[in-house]
């Protein structure tokens, strides 16, 4: 596993490195964003480690122009700040998990498998009803139509997708998209499925809502 760890602290970059390499990692260190954007473009990482605040262009915008370009590496992001309106920003910009300081070394070794597994595990194209979403360029399309979703939307709609026709709940839902589910509500997940029945009307899906339960992703049949 090779990580890029991005630390404007050099001390704070250093340890964590050095507790990494010994779980077996290969780690490289970036101190400033323009950095780690010149380091991503020559090499290839298992996931990225980024704070958010750097001194020259912050962890965010990083993070923006890495998926602007549709570079799909896992983004753990690093972050002192308390306000969860950075965490929220961080996952609409589509980070994959974050971690506050001062954090376990322990957990953050368990956060990078668990990303680096689930970005292995989603490379097949998904197809059903006349919708096809493609884990890869994180695009959507119906009849080879593009359908613009944001972020939330479409991890909750391939969590949908991998698990057709059972019953999953609103908890399993956040607990997916949001490993720890801190930053959305119950409300909020049925605002992001309506969204997704809207936009999703041709696709020859439906999302049931199974009351008590949650929801249940299935073809609608002719």
């Amino acid at each position: 596993m090779h990580i890029l760890l991005v630390e404007d602290d050099k001390v704070l970059a250093e340890g964590v490195s050095q507790m990494l390499r010994g779980q077996g990692m290969l780690v490289d260190i970036a101190h400033t964003g323009n950095d780690a954007e010149y380091i991503i473009q020559h090499q290839k990482f298992s996931a990225l480690v980024l704070d958010i605040g750097l001194p020259d262009i912050d962890g965010l915008e990083v993070l923006r122009r890495l998926r602007s370009g549709a570079n799909l590496l896992p983004v753990l992001l690093l972050t002192a700040r308390d306000g969860i309106s950075d965490r929220v920003r961080g996952f609409d910009l589509g980070a994959d998990d974050y971690l506050v300081k001062p954090f376990s070394t322990l957990e953050l070794v368990a956060r990078l498998k668990a990303l680096v597994r689930r970005s292995s595990s989603r490379s097949d194209e998904i197809r059903l009803g006349k919708l096809v979403l493609d884990p890869q360029t994180k695009r959507v399309s119906v009849q080879d139509h593009a359908v613009d979703l944001s972020v939330r939307e479409w991890n909750i709609l391939e969590y949908l997708l991998q698990h057709e026709s059972r019953v999953v709940s609103k908890q399993q839902i956040i607990d997916a998209i949001l490993p720890y589910g801190e930053d959305i509500t119950i409300n909020a997940i049925e605002v992001y499925v309506s969204r997704l029945r809207l936009k999703l009307t041709d696709a020859s899906i439906i999302i049931r809502t199974i009351r008590g339960f949650g929801y249940m992703l299935e073809e609608q049949k002719a």
